[in-house]
């Protein structure tokens, strides 16, 4: 008896740190990210004490547009859309502190206000008045409640699959429910798990290239990602969009992949009852990211809305 005892406690004690061994994960060398995922056009600028990850390109005179990513992504997840655009637009896009090449806040605030705080500051290094603002997921969220909070900078809003209202977990005006075992995310990140979660936002999942997976994989290994990610979880502290989104007048185009497993397309009748001027736009077998999954079919809905 006493040593199966003893086998069992080995075990016990053995299994995790085998776990431990195999999946352990330190973060990637900054110079090295950098020098992969930036090109010609990328700046890194110092914005409200933050350094942040840019590009500004296309057609400096064209009325201009500011992509927000999502969670996790960067502002490559805009890259064909931004192709299109930049003739006639002048496209700025962002890594949000956290994600991507920025490295994470300085003062470690990922809330919506410090949010629009950066995204004041960006526009005002940048010389930019007034913008067609389009936001992705939290990057939706975080779209329409700068543009609630400053309604004279955006001339269009458009919200792709948007967070913001309250679901399991993630109820109004308090914490969300983060489990402990995400801590274990800064030492333990094994591939095959972080490809599962991304594969969700995906209808069709051979969009998610071994290429592409390698670009998400990489940057959430940039130097301080990982910690900020939990950071950013932690202090999702959602408000109720009502009194928000009501004070949204400019025109708005909400668009929905109509197989969104992430933020299902239902919820876009939250948005439409309060704001009656939105317009809907959904397209069939995508996901949580059509400018990924299907640019080319989702890119003409954009251009649309955003002719003078």
């Amino acid at each position: 008896m006493k040593n199966i005892r003893r086998i069992f406690l080995l075990l016990v004690v053995a299994i995790p740190c085998l776990a431990l061994l195999i999946f352990w994960r330190s973060d990637l060398n900054e110079n090295d990210l950098v020098k992969k995922y930036s090109n010609s056009t990328s700046q890194l600028l110092e914005i409200e004490g933050d350094r942040l990850h840019i590009r500004d390109t296309g057609n400096p005179n064209g009325p201009v547009v500011v992509f927000i990513h999502g969670f996790g992504a960067s502002l490559h997840t805009w890259e064909d859309w931004s192709k299109d655009l930049e003739k006639d637009f002048r496209v700025i896009r962002f890594d949000l502190p956290g994600f991507g090449l920025s490295g994470p806040d300085q003062k470690g605030d990922y809330s919506d206000n410090r949010s629009n705080q950066i995204i004041l500051g960006l526009l005002d290094t940048l010389q930019v008045k007034k913008i067609n603002l389009v936001g992705n997921s939290i990057g939706g969220r975080i779209a329409w409640y700068f543009t609630a909070n400053y309604p004279e900078r955006v001339e269009k809003l458009v919200l792709i699959s948007p967070d913001g209202f309250e679901s399991p977990g993630m109820d109004y005006n308090k914490p969300p429910e983060i489990p402990v075992y995400m801590n274990l995310i800064k030492y333990i990140f094994p591939k095959f798990l972080f490809k599962e979660n991304l594969e969700f936002a995906y209808f069709n999942k051979s969009v998610l290239s071994d290429l592409l997976f390698e670009r998400y994989y990489d940057l959430a290994l940039y130097p301080g990602n990982r910690q900020a990610m939990i950071d950013r979880m932690r202090q999702t502290v959602l408000k109720d969009p009502a009194p928000f989104l009501k004070e949204i007048y400019c025109p708005v185009l909400l668009l929905w992949g109509e197989r969104d497993g992430m933020i299902p397309i239902r919820n876009a009748q939250d948005y439409l009852a309060l704001m009656p001027q939105a317009q809907l736009q959904t397209l069939r077998n995508v996901g949580h990211l059509p400018h990924e999954e299907d640019p080319q079919a989702s890119l003409p809905y954009l251009l649309q809305f955003l002719k003078p």
